[in-house]
């Protein structure tokens, strides 16, 4: 694993996830027992756009040079998924399914491999 392996392995999945989001929106809140009205469905559709969007930054962060650009990518998604982890923990505490701690560990995994190859490394992608 490297870092350009990381952003691009982040887009896809990011991506993959956004068109879900926009296509079935009640598939991936329905995985963890959350089951939402069609007229909430607007909400699956603006995150759908948002993780497209991530996805976008993901993939074309593998083509900067500029070390200071990439960590900030990096730190972005730090962020992102560091926090997720934390308001899906609240969520938890809340009443929501326990099938949540999937995701949960998924995001705070995906939080390391950046903090690792994106900040700690001080990676250049190439």
């Amino acid at each position: 694993m490297n870092l350009t392996r990381l952003l691009i392995l982040h887009a896809v999945v990011t991506f993959a996830a956004g068109v879900v989001l926009i296509v079935t929106p009640g598939l991936i809140p329905g995985s963890v027992n959350i089951h939402l009205n069609p007229e909430a469905n607007l909400l699956c559709y603006l995150l759908g756009a948002c993780e497209v969007s991530l996805a976008v930054l993901s993939y074309y962060g593998t083509k900067l040079r500029n070390v200071e650009a990439i960590q900030l990518i990096c730190l972005t998604f730090i962020v992102l998924h560091s926090l997720t982890a934390a308001v899906e923990i609240y969520a938890f505490s809340q009443g929501a399914s326990a099938k949540i701690w999937g995701n949960i560990a998924l995001r705070i995994v995906v939080s390391g491999l950046f903090i690792y190859y994106g900040i700690a490394k001080k990676s250049k992608v190439l």
